[in-house]
């Protein structure tokens, strides 16, 4: 018996390698929808703006406090049974049945996503000092004014390292999405795997793949953070 066939692993590699691009593209536009989200729903919190204050809360407690592999099967399985119910109560004709499982995917981490970032950007918010916000006033900006051109830059550099990592613990966390049967990383792995019988060799590869995504981000991430640190100190100087 072979523990291990390595001429079977190098030759799944161009099979398992079709999943990346679809791996990549549902953690960007989660994180890039999120992102947009989250900072709407930090400034909410905030400003704690009547009644979207609590609604925010419980959007950021819901899609915090629930695994995302649950919120992939509430998506997946949920959003077309209340879609059919709604036709058949209401007499409608809404037809989803084109729609692929990767949309469902691209809602589900936006709202995880931005769950997550509302609290990563509204704790760099708050750190930065209020004393820069009068100081806004007291030349005639807006409170609108000064959260742009002022405050948002500052905390977004503050912020940073945490959405970096956060977003190399997302291209991760797309491997749960086989679970939908979308051909990412672990979806294509899934399926090579289910034909060849080729477990070890074929998981392994995925874990590569995945290792490999996080070693490269984290080296033009740690090149963005040391740029970013330069110009901070440079900026302090003046």
């Amino acid at each position: 018996m072979q523990l291990f066939d390595f001429e079977y692993a190098l030759s799944a590699i161009p099979a398992i390698s079709k999943g990346v691009p679809l791996s990549l593209a549902i953690a960007i536009v989660g994180f890039i929808v999120g992102s947009i989200v989250g900072l709407i729903l930090s400034l909410i919190r905030i400003y704690k703006i009547p009644v979207l204050f609590q609604l925010a809360t419980i959007y950021i407690s819901f899609f915090r406090g629930i695994p995302v592999l649950v919120q992939i099967f509430l998506a997946y399985y949920g959003i077309p049974l209340v879609i059919r119910y709604f036709n058949q109560k209401y007499g409608l004709d809404i037809d989803i049945s084109n729609i692929g499982a990767i949309y469902f995917m691209y809602l589900v981490y936006s709202l995880y996503c931005s769950a997550y970032l509302s609290e990563i950007f509204r704790s760099a918010i708050l750190s930065i000092d209020k004393g820069q916000l009068e100081a806004s006033y007291s030349v005639g900006m807006t409170t609108a004014q000064s959260l742009i051109l002022i405050i948002l830059p500052q905390s977004l550099l503050l912020a940073l390292p945490n959405i970096l990592n956060f977003f190399i613990m997302l291209i991760k966390e797309t491997s749960l999405v086989f679970a939908a049967s979308v051909p990412e990383i672990m979806g294509v792995a899934t399926l090579e795997a289910d034909r060849s019988s080729k477990f070890l060799e074929v998981y392994i590869i995925a874990a590569l793949f995945y290792w490999t995504i996080s070693i490269v981000l984290e080296k033009i991430f740690a090149i963005l953070e040391k740029r970013v640190t330069t110009y901070k100190k440079i900026v302090g100087a003046k």
